[in-house]
Formats: structure tokens, C-alpha cells, sequence
């Protein structure tokens, strides 16, 4: 009698609930992601304060300033709030660009780093029987880490086109600016990203765990992951799963920020400012503990798989 096929998602809630039960697999990926970030935002913080005793003469706003031209930002006048996000970026990102990029060049390089020893010990947790391929999963991860970046870089144009479109345009035109059109265009341009990551994006993290699995190089690992015909469907599937669930979080992420709103006695700055952060360390520790998750179900579907071949 022939075995029934395997899907890829529907060992997804028990694979949750395993992961769930092995709190220092979600401990170890928050560990290596978030060193990295801190860091990152302490070399930031140090070249802007001068902290490092860099020679960098920067006319940059002050975050009184910054703050004040954001609170003016209004729905209600989307011309002037488009026109007045572009000039904190002008005075902001190009001013200190020189810089900016250098610096960002090495929090890239940092990131992945720390990425390949962080992702090899996290699984090598999941599964002590693969082969720590380090170097393998830094030039995998600055593969990925590249591509992501393009994809972030192609969703900041569609916002600017969009801008242009139903924002700009009309109001040269004379006619009034559609807030609506605005983000219909940001919803459906987001949303079709998403599923051409997970339609595409499949084999980026197929490739690490072949790599350690199989002990392949980089490319050899790329390789086998592309011509992993059998899993291709089913890791595409896991992927759009992992996409609706971290929609899913976005939104909870909102409604939760949005809760102490109407509770005037509570909802003073000083306490929004603590419970949004709360609300975004939240936010960023259920999503590691997710591609801990992902990284599981590639990983059972594999070896279910493998098993069957």
C-alpha cells in the first residue's frame, strides 16, 4: 500500500508545538540576531555623537526637530506630509550618506558573521548530526542577505511610485490626491512581494540546511537545492504559511499598540513609548521563534523525504 504524500504544512502545528517546548532553540536564534542589531545600533549611535572621534561635519537635524516635523505629518494633507517625510530624508540618509554607507557595509558584513555561527549552532541544536559549515552559511547568508536587500530596495520604489501616482501627480493636476489609491497600491504591491519571496526564496533556505546535512560547499549546496524538484512545491507551501503568519503578527502587533488608546488615564507618552517598545520586542522575539520554526519544518519535510526516497 503506498504511503500517503506528504504535505508540506500539515506537520506545521505539532512542529510549533515542539519548537514551543524547546525554549532555548527560540533563546538561541533571538541571542545571535539581536547581538548583531544592538551592536549595530551602538556603532550608529557612536558615529553620530562622535563618539568615535571620527572627523564627520554633519548639518543633521536634532531628534527635537525630527520629531516635531513628524508630529505634523497628517492623512489629511498628504501632499505636505509626502514633501515633508522627503525632506527628513534629505536632510537625514543623504546628508550623512559619505558615512552612512560604510558603516552599513559593515553591519552587513557583521550580520552575516554572526549569522552563520548563530544559525549553525541553532541547527545543530535542532539536529546534532549535521556538520558545522561556516563559511558555507556566511556566503549563503550574504547570497540571501543581498537579495533580501533588493527586494526591500524594490519595495521602496513601488511606495515612491505609488507617492507619485495618486499623491503628486493629481495634486500638479490640480485634482485631489487619492489616500485611498496610496495605500491600495502599498497593500497589493506588499502583498504580491510576499508571495514572490515565498515562491522564490524557497531554496535560499533549503541551501544551509543541504549544506551542513550533506557537508557541500556553497555553490554544491545551492546546487542540490535547486534541483530539489521533490520538496519544491511543499517548502513553497511552508514558505506562504510562514508569510500569512507573519502578516498575522503585523496586525496583532498593531491592535495590541493601538489597545491603550482609548484609556486616557493610562495612555500618557511616557507610558506609550514603553508599551510600543514592549509591543516590538514582542513582535520580534515571536518572529524569531517562527523561523526557528521554519527551519524545523524544512528540516522534518526533509528527512520525511528522505526517508520515503
Amino acid at each position: 500500500m503506498a504511503a500517503a504524500p506528504v504535505r508540506g504544512a500539515q506537520s506545521f502545528v505539532g512542529i510549533m508545538a515542539e519548537v514551543w517546548g524547546r525554549p532555548s532553540l527560540t533563546f538561541l536564534e533571538i541571542l545571535w540576531r539581536w547581538l548583531p542589531a544592538v551592536a549595530a545600533l551602538g556603532i550608529g549611535f557612536s558615529v553620530v555623537l562622535g563618539g568615535l572621534g571620527m572627523d564627520v561635519h554633519l548639518s543633521l537635524p536634532t531628534a527635537t526637530d525630527l520629531q516635531a516635523e513628524l508630529q505634523s505629518v497628517s492623512v489629511f494633507q498628504p501632499v505636505a506630509a509626502i514633501n515633508t517625510i522627503y525632506s527628513i530624508l534629505a536632510e537625514t540618509v543623504v546628508a550623512s550618506w559619505p558615512w552612512l554607507r560604510w558603516t552599513l557595509l559593515a553591519i552587513f558584513i557583521l550580520w552575516n558573521l554572526v549569522a552563520a555561527f548563530g544559525r549553525t549552532v541553532v541547527l545543530r541544536r535542532l539536529d546534532p548530526d549535521m556538520q558545522p559549515r561556516r563559511r558555507t552559511l556566511f556566503l549563503l547568508g550574504v547570497l540571501r542577505s543581498g537579495l533580501l536587500l533588493g527586494a526591500w530596495w524594490f519595495w521602496i520604489k513601488l511606495v515612491a511610485f505609488s507617492a507619485r501616482t495618486a499623491i503628486l501627480a493629481p495634486a500638479v493636476r490640480n485634482q485631489e490626491p487619492s489616500v485611498v489609491l496610496f495605500a491600495a497600491m502599498i497593500i497589493c504591491g506588499t502583498l504580491l512581494i510576499y508571495v514572490l519571496w515565498a515562491a522564490f526564496s524557497w531554496y535560499l533556505q533549503l541551501a544551509p540546511l543541504l549544506a551542513m546535512r550533506r557537508n557541500l560547499g556553497a555553490f554544491s549546496a545551492l546546487g542540490a537545492a535547486l534541483t530539489a524538484s521533490r520538496v519544491r512545491g511543499k517548502l513553497i507551501e511552508i514558505n506562504l504559511v510562514m508569510n500569512i503568519v507573519r502578516i498575522a503578527l503585523i496586525v496583532l502587533a498593531m491592535v495590541f499598540s493601538a489597545t491603550p488608546l482609548p484609556f486616557d488615564a493610562v495612555a500618557t507618552p511616557e507610558f506609550l513609548r514603553f508599551w510600543w517598545s514592549g509591543v516590538a520586542l514582542a513582535y520580534l522575539a515571536f518572529s524569531d521563534y517562527f523561523h526557528v520554526v521554519r527551519a524545523a519544518s524544512y528540516l522534518s519535510l526533509y528527512r520525511a523525504l528522505e526517508v520515503r526516497s
